[in-house]
């Protein structure tokens, strides 16, 4: 059998005495896009925050190809193949384009090739390879999406996690944006894009998870939800 990309499996998480997520499961599978979806407040960053270390779970267990990395510092978790593209995006704004990305370079390390260098990030994101020398405050929040990615990929994550890649941009970045998550996906990434806009998601991801007040309430696909005609309003507002 297959090992998923990513596994959550039974994650209890609490910020304080506030309790998040409730027996949270649901996996990745290898070079698949699965689309995590919910109102503001359902859990899903702090899905992303458990999965990267960010957050420790108080029960629960998580999986990287395999490999349980519960309670391993965030570091130990991106050795094992995991970059997170942040809600927000996070950016080192002092930092020169080129400076955010060599800071975030890092090699395989389970002997696969690099695919991500700067080369490979300027290709992808041309924009970038124009600014490389321009400080990171000064670009548009289109670039500075760009860069978030860009700072991800040069960690040669085997997952990627994306928290809310479109939020703040305009329609036309946008659309630049879902082409690079396509293109990634195609290049053989396992990625879990967190999204508010559900139309941008089932209109890429090949599984749909959807978390409602912390739980798991939906695990589907696209195509299987269109075509039971599945009323998803009550978990995602009206769309």
């Amino acid at each position: 059998m297959a090992t998923n990309a990513l596994e959550l499996s039974g994650i209890e998480a609490f910020y304080g005495d506030s309790h998040v997520l409730h027996a949270v499961t649901f996996a990745c599978g290898p070079a698949r896009l699965l689309g995590l979806l919910g109102r503001n407040g359902a859990g899903k960053s702090t899905c992303m925050n458990v999965t990267v270390g960010l957050l420790a779970p108080r029960r629960g267990d998580i999986f990287v190809f395999g490999h349980r990395v519960t309670g391993l510092p965030p570091e130990q978790i991106a050795a094992r193949g995991v970059a997170l593209v942040p809600q927000g995006r996070r950016i080192f704004k002092s930092l020169t384009v080129r400076e955010n990305l060599v800071v975030a370079a890092r090699a395989p390390t389970d002997g696969r090739p690099a695919s991500w260098t700067l080369e490979t990030v300027f290709a992808m994101f041309p924009r970038l390879g124009e600014r490389v020398n321009h400080i990171a405050a000064y670009l548009s929040g289109g670039e500075q999406q760009m860069l978030a990615i860009g700072r991800a990929l040069m960690g040669n994550p085997r997952v990627l996690l994306m928290d809310e890649p479109s939020e703040g941009l305009a329609p036309q970045i946008v659309h630049e944006v879902m082409n690079t998550i396509r293109k990634l996906k195609e290049s053989g990434l396992s990625i879990v894009l967190v999204e508010q806009n559900p139309t941008l998601v089932f209109d890429v991801a090949d599984d749909i998870v959807i978390l409602n007040s912390g739980r798991v309430a939906v695990v589907s696909t696209p195509a299987k939800l269109k075509q039971e005609n599945v009323d998803l309003r009550q978990h995602l507002g009206v769309f």
